[in-house]
Parts: structure tokens; sequence; C-alpha cells
């Protein structure tokens, strides 16, 4: 009963991964056979089954939105001139890709995860790195291994608040801990994210005519100074503000030092490194009479709504509560739901930034109608194979509504897992935490579904439950730089549909090793506290 459990971690990983099949196919095909196996050999009654797949469906329509939203801003500064204003703001800080990378997908990536969550970071950056010549799988799979670190304590604390609910014991004094535990370990794992993400670009995107050495090794000083001016400041943060800030703060902190840094040049190598650049790319050398303020604004007014709509109770219900487009109890089950409060989703901020962008920039509306359009039409292909996976993950998580008095496939994967690894449980909670995103594309569904398991085997094991937790949501946030809808999202923003199996095999390696050193350190913390 393994590995039909496994069903849906193993055939997509097979027609993705290994088959390079393209998602719009893959993910239909593993819906469909995980679909048949809950039905026939799980046992999900019908009802459950059907029910399934319609909040998978409603699921999907969040997700598109959000996608609408990232994309028609992007497409709105686009037509305005926007982005050419940004990326030369980029180039007055620093021309050097990898110094690009850190600022534009790790830290402002890292601001918006604080501020948003739901996988908005890669689709916000991806497109940016683009706009100053990065090529598109640098781009995605740069801005998705970015958005890992940040996602621990997501948007306003939700991995943590909510993701950890279901534990006995929650309380917020208890998620406090839980929270500076997690900067705790990110000071072994999170401080390297830097290095990671340089490493990656140069060695996976690196033009065969660019290649040289010390391409990496001249920028450990500089990475891990901005690394661990983001983990410090988050332990910080963390044990003097509480948890629900961390993400923000920290990457605020860190952007200063980077920004800093960068445009003085300290700790840097003196020949700015361009060996990704793509050969169709060319430098805009035109005047601009745009000001930085201006074209940044439609962002800036991002990240301010979203705060608004998360920290100021007035306007946090009236976000939550005028125009709730949730479903529940569908088909008359109850645990089948689907949430979509529209104007607390980061779709609709995103695209009344796109419409603020008209009013800061001074463009006519047409901006925004074509932009509205060109996004419109390059998502019909990215829908399809988001629908099969949502379909296939809501068909995973609801199979304990069964016929045949199982558990759900992820209690039965955790049940066994933790059985047969119990004596090593600080190196593998992470994984299971890691395993749980990578399918149902969220850290908090991974908290939520796993946490109660990973108490348990904690209170059995004698580990400490906080330290076990901790690693929970570290894996859970790791697990995001390759969960499938992620990848498929922020492909579609950069124009790669069809491309995600490769994304996701240069994704894999980086989310392994974050899960490594986390339990690795927990390895540590045990030893020496």
């Amino acid at each position: 009963m393994l590995l039909i459990a496994l069903s849906a971690i193993i055939i997509p990983f097979l027609f993705l991964v290994l088959l390079n099949i393209p998602a719009t196919k893959g993910m239909p095909l593993s819906a469909l056979l995980v679909g048949l196996a809950a039905y026939f050999i799980w046992g999900m009654s019908p009802q459950a089954l059907f029910s399934s797949v319609l909040q998978g469906a409603h699921k999907t329509l969040t997700i598109l939105w959000i996608l609408f939203g990232a994309l028609v801003l992007l497409n709105t500064l686009q037509r305005t001139g926007a982005i050419k204003r940004i990326n030369r703001g980029f180039t007055y800080i620093s021309g050097d890709m990898r110094v690009q990378t850190v600022i534009i997908a790790y830290l402002f990536g890292s601001l918006i995860e604080g501020a948003a969550g739901f996988g908005t970071p890669a689709m916000v950056t991806a497109p940016l790195m683009i706009a100053i010549g990065f090529p598109p799988a640098a781009a995605v799979t740069l801005a998705l291994i970015s958005d890992s670190t940040a996602v621990s304590f997501g948007a306003v604390g939700t991995p943590i608040s909510v993701g950890l609910s279901n534990i006995v014991t929650s309380n917020p004094d208890f998620f406090r801990e839980i929270g500076q535990t997690i900067t705790i370990l990110d000071l072994f794992a999170g401080s390297f994210l830097p290095v990671l993400l340089i490493y990656v670009l140069t060695r996976f995107f690196t033009n065969a005519q660019e290649k040289e050495k010390g391409v990496l090794r001249s920028m450990l000083p500089w990475a891990l100074v901005v690394g661990f001016s983001y983990t410090w400041s988050a332990l910080a943060y963390a044990f003097f503000f509480g948890y629900e800030f961390v993400s923000i703060l920290a990457s605020i902190t860190a952007l200063a030092v980077a920004s800093i840094t960068a445009a003085r040049g300290w700790l840097l190598p003196k020949k700015e490194w361009k060996g990704a650049l793509r050969s169709d790319f060319k430098e805009d050398t035109e005047p601009q009479t745009m000001s930085l303020l201006a074209a940044w604004a439609p962002y800036i007014a991002v990240v301010i709504l979203l705060l608004l709509t998360r920290i100021v109770p007035p306007i946090h219900h009236v976000a939550t509560t005028a125009f709730d487009l949730s479903w529940n109890n569908i088909l008359g089950i109850k645990e089948v739901h689907s949430e979509w409060k529209l104007l607390y989703s980061p779709g609709t901020i995103l695209t009344v930034s796109a419409l603020l962008a008209l009013i800061f920039q001074r463009t006519p509306a047409e901006a925004f109608i074509w932009g509205a359009k060109i996004s419109l039409r390059s998502m019909k292909t990215t829908a399809i194979a988001l629908v099969a996976t949502l379909i296939m993950v809501q068909v995973f998580s609801n199979s304990g509504l069964t016929t045949k008095d199982l558990v759900s496939m992820p209690e039965y994967i955790a049940q066994a897992f933790s059985g047969s690894l119990g004596g090593i449980w600080l190196a593998a909670a992470p994984f299971l935490g890691e395993l749980g995103s990578f399918i149902t594309g969220s850290g908090t569904v991974s908290n939520l579904t796993f946490s109660p398991i990973q108490f348990d085997v904690a209170m059995d094991a004698g580990l400490d439950p906080r330290l076990v937790l901790a690693l929970q949501v570290i894996g859970g946030s790791a697990g995001s730089m390759m969960c499938i809808h992620n990848v498929v999202a922020a492909s579609a923003v950069v124009g790669l549909a069809g491309k995600e199996g490769e994304i996701i095999r240069k994704t894999v390696a980086p989310a392994i090793l974050y899960s490594v050193l986390a339990g690795l350190a927990a390895y540590l913390i045990t030893l020496f506290f």
C-alpha cells in the first residue's frame, strides 16, 4: 500500500523529471492514475472523489487569479516603460549578475513572500530578472530556489500560526518558541542560500565562451555577509518581536546591507560578471524620463496593500469577508472546501497595483488593457497543467474519506516513515515536510498535514517537539523550491510552459541540501545545548 500512497509523488516525478513530458500532458495523466488508484485500491468513495475534483478545480481558479495579477502587472509595466527604468536602477547598484540574483530573486522575493505567500515571489521576480538579461530558465530556477528561507514564516507567520494549529499543545508561546528555533536552525542552513544561488547560476547557466575560474570563490565574502545579515537579523526579530514579521523585517535588513555594500563595491571582485547574459539581450541606453520612484511605485503599492490587508484589523476584516468566493461543504462533505477571499488574494492586490501604475506613471488605460490581453492569452495552456495538478493534490489529501477505513495517503506515508526512521528522526523530519509541500504546493498545508505526526514521533522518541516541528516547517519551506504547481505557475510567467521537468531537475538538489543542513544543525544543537 505504501507504493500506492506514494503514487502522487512517483508518477509526476516519472513523467515530468525522468521522461521529460510537459506538465500539460504529464499532470493530467498523473491525476487520472492517482484518481484511479484512490478509487479502486484505496477505496475512496465516489462522492469524496468527485468533490475532490471540484475542490481542485476551484483552487486552480485562486492560483490562476494570482498568476493573472503577476502577469498583468508585469505586462502593464512593460508597456509603460517602468521595467526599463527599474532595470536601469538595478544596474546602478551593480551590473554583476551574481549580485542581481541575490538582490532580486532572494531578498526582494523574500520580502514579497513575507507579505503575500501563495508562491507569489517567483512569479514576480523571475520576469524582472529576464528583463535585465537573464535566460528564462535561469530566472525561474533561481526565483524558485530563492523562495525558501522566507517561506518558513510566509505571509505574517501563517505557516506557523495556521500550519501548526493542529498540535494539541498549540498556543502563542509555543508558536513563538518554534519560530525562534527555526531561526537558530537557519543560521546553519539559510545563511548559505546566497552562495547556493550563485553556484547554481554560474554552474548551470554560464555561456560556454564565458566560463572562467573563481566566479564563485570571489563572491563568497559578500554572499556570506548577505546571508548572515538575513539569518542573524531574523534571529533577533524572532526573539524580540515575534515570528509574524520575521520574513519582512529580515528581508529589508539584508536588502539594505546588500544594496549598500554592492553599490560601493565592498567585498566584491572588481570585475563585473555577466557570463549568463542572453545572447539576444541588448542593454537599454536610451535616456529615461520616468523617475525611479514612479517606476517602483506599483511594487511598493503591492507590499503596502498586502501588509494593510493582513495587519490592520478593520481592513483585514473587510478583505476577508467581502466578496468571499469560498466553496464550503463541496457535495455535502464538510471536510472538503476551498477558500477564495477575493479582496484578500494577492492576485487582486497585484491587479489593483497594475491599475495604480496608470496613475503613478501617467499612462492611458490602454497599457493595462494590452497587459490584460497578453496575460490571458499566455495562461491558456498553464490552466490545463494547474487544474490537473490541483485535482491530483486534493484527491491525495482527501484520500482518508474512504470506504475501507484507511487513513489518508499522506498520513499513511508519514506513519510508515516514522515507524522505520524513528532512530534518526532529526535527519528525516525535514524531508517529511519537504514531501508535503512538494505534493501540495504549500508549506502551510504540509505543516497542517504532517505536524501532528511529527509531534507524536518526537514525544515517542524523547525528542524536543519544538525542534522537530521547526524541522517540519523548514522542510516544508525547502519543498517549495520544487513543488509542482509553483514550478508550473512560475514557468508560465516566463514563457517556459512544457519545460517544468528541466526546472525541477535543477531545484531538487538545492531542496535536498537545505533539509540536510537543517537536520545536521538539529543534531549539533542536541549535542552541545
